[in-house]
């Protein structure tokens, strides 16, 4: 049976869970891709198909750069057991061992670092916070420019967070150099279709937009927040409140589990921070 693609205005009404869709003012296939997006966290064991793990990284190529600065890397791991090594290091995310890829994005001011011992140039400004800031921005731009790749070609994503929880010991497993620190973990693959991961819903945009100047969210923006995804986590089988998730996350120093070392790994992997 031929499946019938979603209209515009419903696959923005389902990044909402709008009850009263309204048809988008433009649309094109790059938006229906970013607006389709979802986590996939059950993958089929099938490799990637050839030049497309090439393709992923000239997309993430293309994405912008601080002055043309390109302070990031990307270590793709395929290997099963350094998959399994990497996922019980970030909280055991079966995922990671499931799926054919896992693209491991990295700041790295560790290449600047070398071409200015080759000239002996000064380097002091790549010591400070705003470097590091700069490196860990474009490796986050160009991991985001490669999940939208990845989807665009029927791909399913996940980032993983948790590569964060055990910097030194990723850093091991990787052979990561001072000035090498990995940002974030994203699986890739081939979405398992027993999953049937849904879109989940976002604020409204009265919560995040503001118009020349900052407001103070409003409580009945948060509201009907809660009621619409209330639906998302019943689908899910998650009990919890959207409210209660996102403050359990940051409840304490031990919610964040190992990342709130964050500043003493940095500076043990070469980021000084000044």
């Amino acid at each position: 049976m031929t499946q019938i693609a979603p209209s515009p205005d419903q696959v923005v009404a389902e990044r909402y869970r709008d009850p009263a869709p309204t048809a988008p003012a433009e649309w094109n296939p790059v938006l229906q891709v970013l607006h389709e997006h979802r986590s996939v966290r059950r993958y089929l064991p099938d490799p990637l198909p050839d030049g497309v793990l090439e393709l992923l990284i000239s997309a993430a190529q293309s994405a912008p750069t601080s002055s043309n600065l390109q302070v990031w890397s990307v270590v793709a791991v395929r290997d099963p057991q350094r998959k399994a090594r990497l996922a019980a290091l970030a909280g055991d995310q079966e995922q990671i061992r499931q799926a054919p890829l896992l693209l491991v994005w990295t700041a790295d001011l560790a290449r600047l670092r070398g071409l200015a011992a080759e000239r002996g140039a000064p380097l002091d400004g790549a010591d400070y916070l705003e470097s590091s800031y700069v490196a860990f921005l474009d490796a986050a731009l160009a991991a985001q420019n490669a999940v939208v790749a990845a989807e665009s070609l029927g791909l399913g994503t996940v980032y993983i967070g948790a590569i964060r929880n055990n910097p030194e010991q990723v850093a091991a497993e990787l052979a990561l150099p001072a000035g090498v620190f990995a940002v974030v973990g994203l699986v890739v693959g081939e979405p398992d279709p027993l999953e049937n991961a849904r879109v989940k819903p976002r604020l409204p945009q009265a919560a995040v937009l503001h118009e020349e100047t900052y407001r103070p969210a409003q409580p009945d923006h948060l509201d009907d927040y809660e009621q619409r995804i209330a639906q998302f986590y019943a689908e899910q089988d998650l009990a919890h409140s959207w409210t209660d998730r996102v403050l359990a996350r940051l409840a304490s120093a031990e919610a964040l589990k190992g990342r709130d070392r964050l500043r003493e790994s940095l500076a043990a992997q070469g980021f000084p921070l000044h």
